[in-house]
């Protein structure tokens, strides 16, 4: 991660802004950061908006922890099932005979 002190930040903002490849650069004042410039080359604007509004995220988040409660581990389904575990090549095998 890049850092610059907002002191010797003496570039237009959009100097810096063209300069911003993979890495974020964290503008501090006197060493705690303040701002952050990172690349969006390739979002569109609903998903920036998205990932910065606070209740959306919550929402995602109480929807994944809702998930994770009620979510059933594979090898369970199969016990219930009674359905054996295949490994790779034989439930490839069993694909290609159906096909």
């Amino acid at each position: 991660m890049k850092k610059i002190e907002v002191t010797n930040a003496t570039q237009p903002l959009a100097a810096f802004a063209r300069e911003v490849g993979e890495e974020p650069l964290v503008v501090t004042d006197k060493g705690k950061p303040v701002a952050m410039l990172v690349n969006l080359r390739g979002s569109d604007w609903e998903t920036v908006s998205l990932s910065l509004n606070s209740k959306f995220m919550e929402i995602i988040e109480d929807s994944r922890r809702q998930l994770e409660r009620r979510a059933i581990p594979l090898a369970e389904v199969r016990s219930r099932l009674g359905v054996k575990s295949k490994n790779r090549t034989s439930a490839k095998s069993a694909v290609t005979r159906q096909t």
